[in-house]
């Protein structure tokens, strides 16, 4: 029986076969927006979380729930965006 793990050396190269076709004119698995705009959320998650942690002891309580607006309205914003594409998708 031969071990299957889910990061293993087939599921590797899928991965890259399938980014290197997000920038190529053959379809692709991904989205490439998909994929570009959730490097940029996470690059930005990151970047709030440093800010921070760097800044906890100098944040009130109104500076931490005005950044967490702003978190979920960036998040409802992109949802709102993707599912407006779904629908447009479907109906087409």
């Amino acid at each position: 029986m031969k071990n299957e793990w889910f990061f293993g050396w087939s599921n590797i190269k899928f991965l890259i076969k399938e980014l290197i076709k997000l920038y190529s004119n053959e379809p692709s698995y991904f989205s490439k927006k998909r994929v570009e705009s959730g490097i940029a959320f996470i690059v930005g998650q990151w970047g709030m979380i440093y800010f921070l942690t760097q800044n906890i002891d100098k944040l009130t309580t109104s500076d931490i729930a005005i950044w967490a607006g702003v978190e979920f309205a960036i998040a409802g914003y992109i949802i709102n965006q993707i599912q407006k594409e779904k629908k447009v998708e479907d109906n087409q």
